[in-house]
């Protein structure tokens, strides 16, 4: 299969599923390497080869053009290991903070115990010795959009003929939150999803915990939904006597409103309050509490999710020109920004139809792989891209929905526009669909990682 049917068919990933968990996921360990199916779907040999070198790649002696990532989440390796596949003789080095990536996605499960940190973890070393990626552990601190120059902390200088940027999400600042781990967010794994679930487990039995919803758009849109059911089904089982209060900044549920509907006001009716349109203007973290344009509101455990916009690293350097400046517009057949065209600016941090989610953003840099692929051999971006996106949400600890939708290029809009005779979500949740987001989260991380 080559690299234009492999796009267009739909991005089946080494799972055969277009479904993928946002901010849920499944149950049990292991460290999300190994590429298994999810039998929803079946795939053929010729496009398991189009995802994986067959033989080890080295970076190119001579190469045809130079590619700087920025960021190792899920866009920016997916970018640098399909422009390695794609490119050719493309030379690509990934700049990341930090020797290994702790994904999002299932994080929500290590707040209930049922996964660890360190089973979320993965590695660069197989895109550098497999895919041949050149990487480099530094803090970008600076990137000239015109001459496409990328500064680092340690003083060091790259060049390159184009930039990738897939920087994620940052937050907007709270008043009267001074100590972030006070009223932790959760929102990016690590340190935070420790102390959230330290203080959960620490909550009394009559507790009352509180979950802020932040306004769209942010990282992965149903996530914060089923966070709050995950955590109401526990505290059914360990805080039978506890209270669950989820202040939504939005008018009403963001996605999938039939399925949360039921769940938060049936199925955790008797521990879930939902409040919506409610807008924090402070807080105070010595006594817990949030002061909203509705009053104030007091937990035992406070998860304050902030509106979220893209780092600061996009806005320094001009990029962020859309939503009021909070992320980066981008012509959406190559992601190159609307402002600078020698670099493209994929995942959380850019500003599209389609939401922020990491299986969307795994999408978005193959489409921007695909595109520099053809530039680069003096040809145009494909224009007709199709991208799909799906979530699993975890409605109890053992039970799952799903939502999906496919995406595809309007010239008219020049924006991805969602096909409805491809999306839908499922009617209920069950066990099996549970089952389905740990299958499927090793196959999406081996189609990145491995």
């Amino acid at each position: 299969m080559d690299r234009r049917n492999f796009l267009r068919g739909g991005f089946a990933l080494a799972t055969g599923t277009a479904l993928a968990s946002c901010g849920g996921g499944g149950g049990g360990g292991g460290d999300g390497n190994d590429a298994e199916t999810s039998g929803l779907t079946s795939i053929d040999s010729d496009s398991q080869a189009s995802m994986t070198a067959q033989t080890p790649l080295t970076a190119p002696a001579q190469p045809k053009a130079r590619v700087i990532v920025i960021g190792g989440g899920m866009a920016g390796v997916t970018a640098a290991k399909y422009l390695r596949l794609w490119g050719d003789a493309v030379d690509v080095t990934l700049v990341a903070q930090s020797p290994t990536y702790t994904s999002c996605i299932l994080s929500s499960l290590v707040l209930t115990g049922q996964r660890t940190l360190s089973s979320l973890e993965f590695g660069y070393t197989v895109l550098r010795d497999r895919y041949g990626v050149r990487m480099v552990l530094d803090t970008v601190t600076r990137i000239d959009p015109v001459t496409a120059r990328v500064t680092l902390a340690s003083g060091d200088v790259l060049a390159a003929d184009r930039i990738v940027l897939a920087p994620g999400i940052d937050f907007d600042p709270v008043a009267g939150l001074t100590d972030p781990l006070a009223m932790p967010h959760a929102w990016k794994a690590g340190p935070q999803t420790t102390a959230l679930a330290r203080q959960l487990a620490d909550m009394p039995s009559t507790g009352v915990a509180v979950l802020t919803i932040p306004k769209a758009p942010y990282r992965c849109p149903p996530g914060p939904y089923e966070r709050a059911c995950l955590l109401a089904d526990w505290m059914r089982i360990h805080k039978p006597r506890g209270k669950l209060i989820v202040l939504d900044s939005n008018p009403d549920f963001v996605t999938e409103k039939d399925n949360f509907g039921r769940a938060f006001f049936d199925l955790h009716g008797r521990i879930i309050e939902y409040r919506t349109n409610v807008v924090i203007d402070h807080v105070d973290t010595a006594s817990r509490t949030l002061f909203t344009d509705t009053g104030a509101v007091r937990g035992d455990v406070v998860n304050l999710i902030p509106t979220q916009r893209a780092p600061a690293l996009v806005r320094r350097s001009g990029l962020a020109n859309a939503n009021e400046g909070r992320f980066a517009a981008v012509d959406v057949l190559s992601y190159a920004s609307t402002v600078a065209p020698r670099v493209h600016v994929i995942g959380d941090a850019s500003a599209t139809t389609q939401p922020k989610a990491g299986h969307i953003a795994n999408q978005e840099a193959k489409v921007c792989a695909d595109a520099l692929s053809r530039i680069f051999a003096g040809g145009a971006p494909d224009p007709a891209p199709v991208t799909n996106s799906a979530c699993f949400s975890t409605i109890t600890m053992t039970q799952a929905s799903w939502l999906q939708a496919v995406f595809q290029y309007s010239p008219q809009l020049q924006a991805m526009q969602p096909v409805a005779a491809a999306s839908g979500a499922s009617d209920g949740w069950n066990g099996d669909h549970f089952e389905d987001m740990t299958r499927w989260f090793r196959a999406l991380m081996a189609d990145s990682f491995a």
